[in-house]
């Protein structure tokens, strides 16, 4: 009689459902809690997969080994992997549709996910629950964003920082800043997928060329404008700034939940008079009770400025057109 199989069980695929792009119908950030929540939330989940299920960690069984597992932690990211990956490839994203990345807190599913998927695709230091799982989980492929850009330190006020200040995440919105992610994703898809390395070749060539393209949209489109300056209220757009000759004000830091005091409000409402500033930006998952309240103080519109964190309606791409037509507009461009 054949002695019984002893060997460690693999757990049974589970493919993560790519999620939509449209918005929830009121923000997130009512309910969400603070990252130290969320750091305790994936040590217990780590806990429980692999303890509870004794699972092993490794990639997909044999019934999905045709399908590409690709997981992303955010919408960037999740762009460039939808335009490169293979077809017929799955690519989730563990932030749902219209969440505030920034405060991503993970189930057990999507922590088990983390060590099933054929990619895994996120920028450390962004997502703490990601950067634990990643460690815990040890994906077979991973492309570490932070790793491919160089990412500046802000102030408290947005402003850049030799020393001391906060990493600014949001590369992404500098679109040059997205080609060696291109590159690394479209290197890692070819090791896991070597039949189709010509497509994936084509793929991120066309998407490289799609980013430049903005790239030199928003070169021409901001060359001449009578302002400079953009007053936000999340200090997110400081690599596009710094890209296209522009000046970023930000009243809260690098955390769109951050509330900064009356008196920040005063000083920068201050510093605008004379400056001939018209607008003050925000984002359309925040509240806009910050941008409002600068906008009477120093007789400001209030608009809102997308920073491409979360998915919604349109893809990065249109999204940035968007930002780049709602700027020439603010910034006065002919």
């Amino acid at each position: 009689m054949p002695e019984p199989d002893t060997a460690t069980p693999t757990c049974p695929p589970r493919v993560p459902a790519p999620h939509t792009t449209a918005h929830p119908t009121s923000s997130p950030r009512a309910t969400r809690r603070p990252h130290r929540h969320a750091i305790t939330a994936v040590a217990a989940t780590l806990a429980l997969v692999a303890g509870a299920t004794g699972c092993t960690s490794g990639g997909p069984t044999s019934d999905d080994r045709d399908k590409v597992q690709v997981l992303v932690s955010f919408y960037p990211l999740q762009f460039l992997a939808e335009r490169i990956a293979p077809a017929g490839a799955t690519v989730a994203t563990l932030t749902p549709p219209g969440a505030e990345p920034h405060d991503l807190e993970l189930s057990p599913a999507q922590v088990a996910d983390i060590g099933r998927a054929n990619l895994v695709i996120y920028l450390s230091g962004f997502q703490p629950s990601v950067d634990e799982a990643i460690a815990a989980r040890a994906p077979a492929h991973v492309v570490d964003a932070a790793t491919l850009t160089h990412l500046e330190s802000l102030a408290a006020d947005g402003a850049s920082t030799e020393s001391g200040g906060v990493p600014d995440p949001h590369f992404w919105l500098d679109p040059l800043r997205m080609e060696p992610v291109a590159d690394a994703i479209a290197s890692q898809l070819t090791a896991i997928v070597p039949d189709d390395a010509a497509g994936i070749a084509e793929r991120r060539d066309a998407v490289v060329g799609d980013l430049a393209a903005l790239g030199t949209r928003f070169t021409d489109g901001l060359a001449t404008c009578q302002l400079t300056t953009i007053v936000v209220t999340h200090a997110a757009f400081g690599y596009l700034a710094r890209r296209y000759g522009l000046t970023q004000l930000s009243v809260g830091g690098i955390d769109p939940d951050s509330e900064p005091s009356p008196a920040r409000i005063r000083e920068v409402a201050a510093s605008l008079e004379g400056t001939g500033v018209t607008t003050v930006f925000f984002e359309s998952q925040a509240s806009p009770d910050i941008a409002r309240t600068l906008a009477d103080q120093a007789g400001l519109t209030a608009e809102v400025l997308d920073p491409l964190e979360a998915s919604a309606p349109g893809d990065y791409l249109t999204r940035m057109d968007t930002d780049l037509a709602t700027l020439r507009g603010a910034l006065e461009c002919t």
